[in-house]
């Protein structure tokens, strides 16, 4: 059976920061609905503390999280950062309660948000700040204009942006350089096909939330599970495995507020999946 080339296991942010591609998504350790603390907020330090100890090293996360909780459990959990550590975050999404989100993109509000994250990140510069989302109300121009005065300043270094269309993207390249798009795609979810191209092609990290399958495709029996046992690995396992050999610019950030689930996340790395196995889940989601 014939093996995929090797998978390379690190990126290099803007094409500098070198990082691990699997990473860690930090929405997850806080209340229901994204809403209020967790219940064991000494639970969700360890989950951090964990994921670094295991090398994990991009911890992705947003003002909203919470909102204001899962930054600052970042801060106290993980401040002063070992060497290597990148957190990035995301501001323009605001909270009305559980699982409610609305964009607001005034450049005045994303510079607020933008000196918070500083403030309960205990970080001097933050590694990659993301628009989480175009306020349609605002020219995009406007909201990166605040994040560009923000970077000249050194209070961020990279700048990326999060659940956007290819023309979105190049839009905002006129304005500043575009390290990262996050999107929700999983191998089930595609409809971010064309975004995960265009940034393969570009060089661009895709950032995919929401990365692991559901549905049919990932139900006991389904191919996804076949060859998941094959491998001795879970269908989760299996989910961050194709997107770590769907493209080199693909960094999943399983998200959990399990030590448990956290380390059985980590060891996706390590399944190495045959060109024919990758074509048989091709397609099997099609």
């Amino acid at each position: 059976m014939a093996t995929t080339t090797a998978v390379a296991k690190t990126f290099k942010l803007g094409g500098e920061l070198e990082i691990h591609r699997l990473g860690y998504g930090a929405m997850r350790i806080t209340g229901e609905g994204i809403w209020g603390p967790p219940a064991d907020p000494e639970n969700a330090k360890a989950v951090l503390r964990r994921a670094v100890e295991l090398g994990v090293d991009f911890i992705d996360t947003a003002d909203s999280y919470g909102p204001a909780v899962s930054e600052p459990l970042i801060g106290e959990a993980l401040a002063p950062y070992s060497k290597g550590t990148i957190i990035a975050t995301k501001g323009g999404l605001t909270r009305q309660g559980k699982n409610k989100w609305l964009p607001v993109g005034r450049p005045e509000y994303l510079t607020q948000q933008a000196e918070m994250s500083l403030r309960y990140l205990k970080k001097e510069t933050i590694d990659l700040w993301q628009l989480h989302r175009i306020d349609p109300k605002v020219p995009v121009e406007e909201s990166l204009g605040a994040a560009v005065k923000l970077k000249e300043q050194g209070k961020i270094r990279f700048i990326g942006l999060s659940e956007v269309s290819v023309a979105e993207i190049e839009q905002a390249r006129k304005v500043t350089e575009i390290v990262s798009v996050q999107n929700e795609y999983n191998i089930s979810n595609r409809k971010s096909e064309a975004v995960m191209e265009y940034c393969t092609k570009e060089g661009i990290a895709f950032i995919p939330w929401f990365p692991v399958a559901s549905g049919k495709l990932a139900a006991p029996g389904g191919k996804l599970d076949e060859i998941a046992k094959k491998h001795d690995a879970t269908v989760s396992q299996l989910s961050l495995a194709w997107l770590l050999h769907r493209s080199p610019v693909i960094l999943p950030i399983p998200g959990t507020s399990s030590i448990a689930h956290l380390e059985e996340n980590h060891k996706a790395q390590d399944v190495v999946l045959s060109e024919d196995e990758m074509a048989e889940l091709e397609a099997a989601a099609k």
